[in-house]
Protein backbone atom coordinates (compact mmCIF):
# COMPACT_ATOMS: atom_id res chain seq x y z
CA UNK A 1 0.00 0.00 0.00
CA UNK A 2 1.01 3.50 -1.09
CA UNK A 3 -0.05 7.12 -0.08
CA UNK A 4 -1.47 9.47 -2.73
CA UNK A 5 2.66 10.48 -2.94
CA UNK A 6 3.40 6.75 -3.37
CA UNK A 7 5.20 6.23 -0.50
CA UNK A 8 4.61 3.24 1.53
CA UNK A 9 2.37 3.78 4.52
CA UNK A 10 3.65 2.51 7.60
CA UNK A 11 3.11 -1.26 9.50
CA UNK A 12 -0.08 0.73 11.12
CA UNK A 13 -2.90 2.56 8.85
CA UNK A 14 -5.19 5.11 11.01
CA UNK A 15 -8.95 4.50 10.85
CA UNK A 16 -9.10 7.28 8.18
CA UNK A 17 -6.34 5.79 5.94
CA UNK A 18 -8.49 2.78 6.27
CA UNK A 19 -11.78 4.16 5.39
CA UNK A 20 -10.06 6.00 2.52
CA UNK A 21 -8.67 2.54 1.13
CA UNK A 22 -12.52 0.92 1.24
CA UNK A 23 -13.90 3.66 -0.04
CA UNK A 24 -15.75 4.12 3.57
CA UNK A 25 -16.72 6.82 5.81
CA UNK A 26 -14.41 7.19 8.53
CA UNK A 27 -17.64 6.38 11.22
CA UNK A 28 -18.41 3.29 9.08
CA UNK A 29 -14.88 1.62 9.91
CA UNK A 30 -15.09 2.62 13.56
CA UNK A 31 -18.59 0.55 13.14
CA UNK A 32 -16.70 -2.42 11.79
CA UNK A 33 -13.69 -1.74 14.67
CA UNK A 34 -16.00 -1.54 17.64
CA UNK A 35 -18.04 -4.87 16.42
CA UNK A 36 -15.21 -6.39 16.34
CA UNK A 37 -15.41 -7.29 12.54
CA UNK A 38 -12.16 -5.42 11.92
CA UNK A 39 -9.56 -6.11 14.39
CA UNK A 40 -7.79 -3.13 15.46
CA UNK A 41 -5.52 -1.96 18.36
CA UNK A 42 -5.54 1.29 20.57
CA UNK A 43 -2.12 3.08 20.72
CA UNK A 44 -0.75 6.59 22.37
CA UNK A 45 -1.88 8.49 25.54
CA UNK A 46 -5.65 8.88 23.63
CA UNK A 47 -5.91 5.70 22.64
CA UNK A 48 -6.18 6.35 18.78
CA UNK A 49 -6.92 3.39 16.51
CA UNK A 50 -4.79 1.80 14.30
CA UNK A 51 -5.72 -0.91 12.01
CA UNK A 52 -2.78 -3.19 10.94
CA UNK A 53 -1.79 -3.42 7.39
CA UNK A 54 -1.61 -6.97 7.31
CA UNK A 55 -4.90 -7.53 9.50
CA UNK A 56 -6.29 -5.09 7.05
CA UNK A 57 -5.34 -7.42 4.07
CA UNK A 58 -6.74 -10.59 5.39
CA UNK A 59 -9.92 -8.79 6.27
CA UNK A 60 -10.33 -7.52 2.79
CA UNK A 61 -9.39 -11.46 1.52
CA UNK A 62 -12.02 -13.02 4.36
CA UNK A 63 -15.00 -10.32 2.56
CA UNK A 64 -13.86 -11.59 -1.15
CA UNK A 65 -14.49 -15.25 0.08
CA UNK A 66 -17.47 -14.59 1.99
CA UNK A 67 -18.98 -12.89 -0.97
CA UNK A 68 -17.68 -15.63 -3.35
CA UNK A 69 -19.70 -18.11 -1.06
CA UNK A 70 -22.34 -15.60 -1.47
CA UNK A 71 -22.85 -15.88 -4.82
CA UNK A 72 -22.21 -19.98 -4.95
CA UNK A 73 -25.26 -20.53 -2.53
CA UNK A 74 -27.52 -18.33 -4.78
CA UNK A 75 -25.98 -19.56 -7.67
CA UNK A 76 -27.24 -23.16 -7.08
CA UNK A 77 -30.30 -24.72 -5.14
CA UNK A 78 -27.90 -27.34 -4.17
CA UNK A 79 -24.56 -25.65 -3.55
CA UNK A 80 -21.33 -28.66 -3.00
CA UNK A 81 -20.99 -28.12 1.15
CA UNK A 82 -17.44 -28.18 0.78
CA UNK A 83 -17.23 -25.52 -2.03
CA UNK A 84 -19.23 -23.11 0.54
CA UNK A 85 -16.95 -24.05 3.43
CA UNK A 86 -13.77 -25.05 1.79
CA UNK A 87 -10.81 -26.76 3.82
CA UNK A 88 -11.99 -24.97 7.24
CA UNK A 89 -14.60 -27.32 8.08
CA UNK A 90 -13.85 -30.42 9.27
CA UNK A 91 -15.05 -33.70 8.47
CA UNK A 92 -14.27 -35.45 11.80
CA UNK A 93 -12.68 -38.90 10.99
Amino acid sequence: MTDSAGLPLGRFLTLTDVAELLSLSASEVLALVRSGELPAIRLGAIGQWRVEQAVLESFIADKYDESRRLALWHEAQYADVAELFGERRGLGA
